[in-house]
């Protein structure tokens, strides 16, 4: 059977990116600083001292990007909206401005036949907010309400799905626990409260959408993590299980209404979720979907020297530019794991793709990344047999559309189906952006 019939009629098509990531403009039309613009600054932060400024320029290019999806033929697109972009300072006066961008790429992509995805934060946060205390500071989650109101009043006529947060594990260990993200902070007591606001921020999100009577559907997007025993001893089934408290169920069980898993909490001395009355209820407001961005499995091992008792151990697989293991089964076992423990909610794939060594042809007409090609397959593959097995998965959204700014490691990385070359920004199509527009068309 082909890749392509295994997939219901409906089933949404994308692919993503994220807005500090691509935009650039970083100093146009009233945009105020993020926690990344100063994080990109601070010496030995970020590989090569690379920044955000310019990246692929889609602020100004998005009219170039829209005719290169159409032609792709996925039928969404998932971007975030910076929040310093429409609230320089993170609260108070919005940016007319800010907005008008946003209002121009939706309408764009509408016109192409494209659905809007929006992701409200996607890790860039307003310095002013952060110099007021960041994710560990309560407010910060009362002021991503506001901001997300007034996403929903100026967008939400045109947008029938958006997501709430992108990976709050990241920003919050990534940020504020390892230091390896901005704002580049290592405090345990702080990424636990990070954790916590983070989760609240995203229940005030739904409960104000909920409550403005918004149409259309709103989730979160999660990197959850299920690793797998090295062997079948009890033991290492028990690691297993435990690998997944902090990176899963930290973030997962609050909004399924089950709490933070306690274990986790009691195996750290200096972890707390400052909870307050009422706030577990408001994390637990219903949502219509849950995003899941897969990347990888880990394998892991009982451990009794380590805090949770579980290590990571090697694996056999090969790895992409990233060092990540090649699992696509994991995938599989991952996704039918999420079925099981949310009742079935409605799943898509919010990000799934790989960062390959991508180099232009002679000419610089192609790029020929096989690798890139076989691991979607192999992922599509997995994604197919899932919805086989009974999983309630309604999409797949490839990450990513273009090269961009991989973070700490700046431009050295490349993950999309097009190439962006960085000196003069054009385009050019992956041998991995026509595979997909096969399958997409239901020729693969």
């Amino acid at each position: 059977m082909e890749l392509s019939t295994r997939f219901p009629e409906r089933f949404m098509w994308g692919t993503a990116t994220a807005s500090y990531q691509v935009e650039g403009a970083v100093a146009e039309d009233g945009r105020g600083t993020s926690i990344w613009d100063t994080f990109c600054r601070t010496p030995g932060a970020v590989a090569h001292g690379h920044t955000g400024d310019v990246a692929c320029d889609q602020y100004h290019r998005y009219p170039d990007d829209i005719a290169l999806m159409k032609e792709l033929g996925v039928n969404a697109y998932r971007f975030s909206i910076a929040w310093p972009r429409v609230f320089p300072r993170g609260t108070g006066e919005r940016n007319p401005k800010g907005f008008d961008y946003y209002n121009r790429l939706i309408d764009s992509l509408l016109e192409a036949g494209i659905e809007p995805v929006p992701t409200l934060y996607h890790w860039d946060l307003p310095q002013s907010l952060e110099d007021a205390g960041g994710w560990p500071n309560r407010e910060t989650a009362g002021a991503f309400s506001d901001y997300a109101k007034a996403c929903f009043d100026e967008l939400g006529d045109r947008v029938s799905m958006w997501i709430t947060l992108n990976e709050p594990f990241c920003t919050a260990i990534l940020g504020y626990l390892q230091g390896h993200h901005a704002p580049g902070i290592r405090d345990m007591r702080k990424a636990t409260a990070a954790i916590h606001h983070l989760n609240l921020a995203h229940g005030l999100a739904v409960q104000t959408f909920r409550q403005g009577g918004y149409g259309g559907q709103i989730g979160t997007t999660l990197n959850t993590q299920t690793p797998r025993p090295a062997t079948r001893r009890p033991e290492d089934i028990e690691a297993a299980d435990r690998a997944a408290d902090l990176p899963t169920r930290m973030f997962l069980d609050p909004l399924l209404g089950k709490g933070y898993p306690q274990r986790f909490i009691e195996a750290h001395e200096l972890a707390e979720t400052p909870l307050a009355d009422g706030d577990l209820e408001i994390i637990a407001g219903e949502i219509d979907f849950l995003g899941v961005n897969y990347y990888h499995e880990w394998a892991v091992a009982y451990d009794e020297s380590q805090p949770e008792r579980y290590r990571f151990v090697p694996q056999y697989q090969e790895t992409t530019e990233m060092g990540w293991p090649i699992t696509p089964k994991g995938l599989h076992r991952h996704l039918q794991w999420l079925h099981e423990h949310t009742g079935g909610m409605p799943l898509y794939i919010t990000e799934n793709g790989c960062a390959m060594p991508d180099e232009l042809s002679e000419d610089g007409t192609r790029v020929h990344d096989r690798g890139r090609v076989d691991f979607l397959k192999s992922y599509l593959s997995a994604s197919a047999d899932a919805i086989r097995d009974g999983v309630n998965l309604r999409g797949y959204f490839l990450w990513s559309f273009i090269d961009n700014f991989e973070w700490a490691y700046g431009y050295t990385k490349r993950f999309g189906i097009v190439y962006c070359d960085y000196v003069d920004g054009r385009r050019v199509p992956k041998d991995s952006f026509y595979f997909y527009r096969d399958v997409i068309a239901g020729m693969e």
